[in-house]
Formats: C-alpha cells, sequence, structure tokens
C-alpha cells in the first residue's frame, strides 16, 4: 500500500511539474516583421508613401500580436501577420506581387515551427490567395516539406486554401514595371528606380521584395513565416531563398527564429537563416551578434545586399540589413515600432 501510495505521489508531482512548465509567460511575447529591404531612402520617399507603409506595417505587427496576447501559438500570429502584407498591394507578395516576363505572378512562400523543425513550403504559384497558408498546409497535411506549380495549387485545393483568378493579383503599377523593365532587356529586382514612376505610391526605389515574420508565443514556441512575389520580369521558372529552408526561413527553439529578404541566390548560396541559428547554437552568439555577423560581414564580403529580422526564445529581436533601407518593426509588451531608413 505504501508503495503504491509512493508512485502515486511521484505520478501527481510530475503533473504538476509539467503544468508547471507549460505555464504561459506572456511578458516574452514577442513579433518582428519586415517588408523588403533596397534602396530605400527619404530621397525616394513621399510623405504619402511613408505614412501608408507605416501604416500597413503597424497593422500586421498589431493583427499578429493580437493572436498571441490570447494564447495563440507563433505559427498562428506569423501566419495572420503575413496575411496583412499578402493582402496589400504595397508590399512583393500576394496581391501586391510583381510580374514575370510572361506577364504572370509567380509566388513562393514558407513557414516553420521553431518546436517541431516541422516546415512547408510552396514555390511558382499562381492561384494561391495567400501562399503562406498554402505552405502551412503543406508542413501539417502532408508528408512533404515542398511543393511546387501546379501540384502546390492542386493540394492547396483539396485542402481548402483559398484560391482565386489570376486576375486578381493584377496591379497596375506592378505591370507599369514589367513594362519598362522589358524595353530594358534585363532583370530587375521588385521595383524600378526610374523617375518616371516616382509619383507613384507604390514605388519607392529598387527593393528586394519579401515580407516576412517571426513570433514567440507565451509557451516559448519560435516560427518564422516569409512570403514572396519574386523578381520582376524573371524567366525559365527561378525560384528565390523565401520558400527555401535554411536560406531564407528557419525557426528553431533552441536557437532562433529568422526570416530574410534580399537577394535571393546570394542568400541561398551563403544558407544565411540558418547560419545564423549555427552561430548562436554551436558558438553561443548572440542572436544580435549571430545576425549581423552573417549580414553585415559573410553577405558583404560575398557581395550579396539584404536583410533578416531575428527573435530567439527570450524575446531579443535583431534587424540588420546591409542596404540602404529596410520596412521593419517589432512589437513588444503592446507598443509597436515600425522603422524604414537606416538610421
Amino acid at each position: 500500500m505504501k508503495k503504491s501510495l509512493y508512485f502515486l505521489c511521484l505520478f501527481l508531482l510530475a503533473g504538476f511539474t509539467g503544468l508547471a512548465q507549460t505555464k504561459p509567460d506572456y511578458n516574452k511575447i514577442t513579433l518582428a516583421i519586415h517588408g523588403g529591404a533596397g534602396t530605400i531612402t527619404r530621397a525616394n520617399m513621399t510623405p504619402e508613401k511613408e505614412k501608408a507603409y507605416r501604416a500597413k506595417l503597424e497593422e500586421a505587427l498589431k493583427t499578429g500580436y493580437a493572436v498571441l496576447e490570447k494564447g495563440g501559438s507563433s505559427l498562428d500570429a506569423v501566419e495572420a501577420t503575413i496575411h496583412v502584407m499578402e493582402d496589400s498591394p504595397l508590399f512583393n507578395a500576394g496581391k501586391g506581387a510583381v510580374f514575370t516576363n510572361e506577364g504572370k505572378n509567380e509566388m513562393d512562400a514558407a513557414i516553420m515551427d521553431g518546436k517541431t523543425l516541422n516546415a512547408g513550403s510552396v514555390a511558382s504559384v499562381t492561384t494561391i490567395k495567400n501562399p503562406i497558408t498554402a505552405a502551412r498546409a503543406v508542413m501539417e497535411k502532408s508528408e512533404h516539406v515542398m511543393m511546387i506549380g501546379d501540384g502546390a495549387e492542386k493540394f492547396a485545393k483539396l485542402h481548402g486554401v483559398e484560391l482565386v483568378d489570376p486576375s486578381y493579383f493584377y496591379t497596375e503599377t506592378r505591370f507599369n514595371q514589367l513594362q519598362q523593365i522589358r524595353d530594358k532587356e534585363k532583370t530587375q529586382l521588385d521595383h524600378d528606380g526610374g523617375t518616371s514612376s516616382n509619383e507613384n505610391i507604390f514605388v519607392e526605389g529598387k527593393k528586394f521584395g519579401t515580407v516576412g515574420a517571426v513570433a514567440l508565443d507565451a509557451y516559448g514556441n519560435l516560427a518564422a513565416a516569409t512570403s514572396t512575389g519574386g523578381m520582376t520580369n524573371k524567366r525559365y521558372g527561378r525560384v528565390g531563398d523565401a520558400p527555401i529552408i535554411g536560406a531564407g526561413t528557419y525557426a528553431d527553439n533552441n536557437s532562433c527564429a529568422v526570416s530574410a529578404t534580399g537577394h535571393g541566390e546570394y542568400f541561398i548560396r551563403a544558407v544565411v537563416a540558418h547560419d545564423i541559428a549555427s552561430l548562436m547554437k554551436y558558438k553561443g552568439y548572440s542572436v544580435k551578434k549571430a545576425a549581423e555577423e552573417v549580414v553585415l560581414r559573410k553577405l558583404v564580403d560575398f557581395g550579396g545586399e539584404g536583410g533578416v529580422i531575428a527573435l530567439d526564445r527570450n524575446g531579443n529581436v535583431a534587424m540588420p540589413f546591409n542596404s540602404a533601407g529596410m520596412y521593419r518593426g517589432y512589437i513588444k509588451n503592446g507598443k509597436p515600432q515600425v522603422s524604414i531608413y537606416k538610421d
């Protein structure tokens, strides 16, 4: 009888310990976002343009943070945050996606769970309203990590992800950018810096167009998500770093969550997101030191331009970039902070 009572006490103690370990801590919940990096300067900005971008970035932050405040997961938070930016023509993702050389909008997205290291991504999709939701479906409803093109769209439809006619993604601004670059017959990264479009609210100089979010929930779990419309005038089914796990997107509770924006080919070759996590995991770097080492030294030496947002399990945020500007922001304690320029 005493032996049975002893084991019962151990069982109850283990149960209470487990509850204590999973008790939510709302003091640490944090969310960080980016909306692309590049030659984003005050000279290329009007007050109207700056106001529009700041408002949308703040809306995205508040949307994701509201999920975290209610006890939602970091995955739910980054997905909701990305939706706001995918639904806005201001950013090169979803509704604001740029055009390929063939006159189509081809989108990529990825999401990763820092708790389980599960991940999902889609690439070269043309009819999925919110590619980030399709990426999550791949992660949670298949045994795969990446799906592309028609196959990804069939899978998305099968699992109830919203599809739209490709015309949904048409915006005059993006189409005009394609016409301008076709005339020049060279590849352009997201935005043309020409003066002919300077009065348009969506044009602010050459920009590497991607949106991303990283989040820490009340249970200490990290998540990362990235979505993009790719490169204006791209050809041959080009895919950048955003949907490639370890390059443009990565999350691991043992290190950090990262979402990148920049010249994708360099970020793929440098495995940027995973490199940041590795410096933390194996060298004991802080998230700030690791992110700056990769973005401000390694990438610069390599010739790559862009930036990242990175977040560790203690709620520390790093947002380094080596370009003139990066749309970025974070929210802690309910107070959103949004920045655009280097200074």
